[in-house]
C-alpha cells in the first residue's frame, strides 16, 4: 500500500524561507512524476512543482524563480525549497505521486497504466 508523508510545513513571515519534504513508502518502484500542488482557501488547487522519472521539472507560473524541487531516488522522497515566501504562498500543500506501469498487449502493442495519490496536506502560511 502507498503511503505518502509530508513534513516541513508551518508558518514564516514574508521573505522567509521553508522546506517541505515528502517521503513515500510502500512502493518506489514505476514512479513517473513526483510533487506538489497547493490550494488556498477559496481558489483552485494549482500546479507547484513537479519532477519526473528523467529529472525534468516543471513549474507554476507563481513560483518560478523561488521553489526548487528535488528528489532522492532511494528512499524515494521529493523535497520543495522556497525562498523569498509571499502572503500570496498561504494554501495547504498536497504531495503528489504518479505511478506508471507498462504492460505488453495485443501483438506488438503495449499499454500503459497510470496511478496518482495524494498526501494529507501540510499548511503553509506567510504573514505580512
Amino acid at each position: 500500500q502507498v503511503q505518502l508523508v509530508e513534513s516541513g510545513g508551518g508558518s514564516v513571515q514574508a521573505g522567509g524561507s521553508l522546506t517541505l519534504s515528502c517521503a513515500v513508502s510502500g512502493r518506489s518502484a514505476s514512479i513517473n512524476r513526483i510533487g506538489w500542488y497547493r490550494q488556498a482557501q477559496g481558489k483552485q488547487r494549482e500546479l507547484v512543482a513537479l519532477i519526473t522519472r528523467d529529472g525534468a521539472t516543471d513549474y507554476g507560473d507563481p513560483v518560478k524563480d523561488r521553489f526548487t524541487i528535488s528528489r532522492d531516488n532511494a528512499p524515494s522522497t521529493v523535497h520543495l525549497q522556497m525562498n523569498n515566501l509571499e502572503p500570496e504562498d498561504t494554501a495547504l500543500y498536497y504531495c503528489y505521486v504518479n505511478y506508471r506501469t507498462t504492460t505488453k498487449g495485443w501483438g506488438k502493442s503495449y499499454n500503459q497504466h497510470d496511478t496518482d495519490y495524494w498526501g494529507q496536506g501540510a499548511q503553509v502560511t506567510v504573514s505580512s
